[in-house]
């Protein structure tokens, strides 16, 4: 059983401005990953159960085509919340299966078409819209809680993204291309969080383009920084008891 859901929504420490930054890269980055891949790779299995490299590419573009279009956005929600069970498995699953029939060359032109338009409808969802809560709460850590729509958009849908292009590097062998001005930051705040949500010591050092050292005292923990996203993210074994959310 979960504990109490907490009360206090969960909001987007980025300021707005390097968030949409950062939404903008991943999306080019994304789709420079799926336009370098070769025909074989796209069969690969992935982290993922029961996805490859096309089906993780499908709901990429659905999530994508969510942000790009309140109609769209609502459509999808709508048909997976029909389905029952876990929203979020049942929203993925839907846009696996609506997209089953398309080659990949169809995936990349269309993830090109509509990755633009999803950093534009992230940045024209007004103040008051991103400070609503979201309609279903989230489990984190065994307990339930609130998000807001501005940590879905302006946090949780680039981390998204950015996650999955570690599991498509993984998966084919593909460079995943790290900066500090991009995954630096984005590593930062989950780093920052993740501090937050266990309240302990400790000094932490992230090796990598991405990483750098955060606190003071406690245990010494040193780990690539991609990997220590995926460890959060519960997709690699590590002495981390704390999740957090991607």
């Amino acid at each position: 059983m979960t504990a109490a859901l907490a009360t206090k929504p969960r909001t987007s420490a980025l300021d707005r401005d390097i968030a949409l930054r950062l939404a903008k890269t991943e999306y080019e980055r994304f789709l420079a990953l799926l336009e370098g891949l070769a025909p074989e790779d796209w069969t690969m299995p992935t982290d993922c159960p029961g996805w490859d490299v096309r089906a993780m590419a499908a709901h990429l573009l659905g999530m994508a085509e969510m942000s790009a279009s309140i109609r769209e956005s609502l459509r999808q929600v709508k048909l997976a919340q029909a389905r029952g069970g876990v929203f979020i498995d049942a929203l993925t699953a839907l846009q696996v299966e609506e997209r089953a029939g398309m080659t990949p060359a169809a995936i990349i032109a269309r993830y090109a078409e509509v990755a633009p338009k999803a950093v534009k409808g992230r940045r024209r969802t007004p103040w008051f819209v991103r400070r609503q809560k979201m309609p279903a709460a989230q489990t984190v850590n065994g307990r339930d809680e609130e998000w807001t729509l501005g940590f879905l958009s302006d946090v949780i849908m680039t981390r998204d993204p950015w996650m999955h292009r570690s599991d498509l590097a993984l998966a084919t062998g593909a460079p995943m291309v790290l900066t500090p001005e991009h995954d630096g930051v984005l590593v930062d705040d989950v780093v920052r969080e993740w501090a937050a949500r266990h309240g302990r010591p400790f000094t932490l050092r992230l090796t990598g383009p991405a990483g750098g050292t955060w606190g003071e005292g406690g245990p010494v923990l040193e780990f690539d920084a991609v990997e220590f996203c995926r460890a959060l993210s519960g997709r690699e074994t590590a002495p981390l008891d704390t999740e957090v959310p991607f």
